[in-house]
């Protein structure tokens, strides 16, 4: 069983209030979860494949290229700008 000083370190690490109550009830509670997970370690998995992700998904990646759209496409862009300045589209300061 968790002890006090225990549990009031994970409401800690939490940053959760607990009252005096509370700790008698999670030392219960969080004692059983643990438990739980013990009886989780008996079983045998030596045959088990692990995965990933339960549906089998992968991850689709796209090339990362950039396009040239010549020196007329960028003057078209830059007619969008509100704002530009040296060949830059110019932006309030963030910071």
């Amino acid at each position: 069983m968790l002890t006090r000083e225990e549990i009031i370190n994970v409401a800690t690490l939490a940053r959760i209030g607990v009252s005096e109550k509370d700790v008698e009830n999670y030392q219960h509670d969080l004692s059983a979860i643990l438990d739980y997970f013990k009886k989780l370690d008996e079983l045998d998995v030596a045959d088990v494949e692990p995965i990933g992700h339960i549906t089998g998904m992968q991850n689709r990646f796209r090339n990362d290229s950039n396009d040239d759209f010549g020196k007329l496409g960028k003057e078209e862009i830059m007619k969008n700008a509100p704002e530009t300045k040296d060949g830059f589209i110019k932006v309030k300061s963030v910071l």
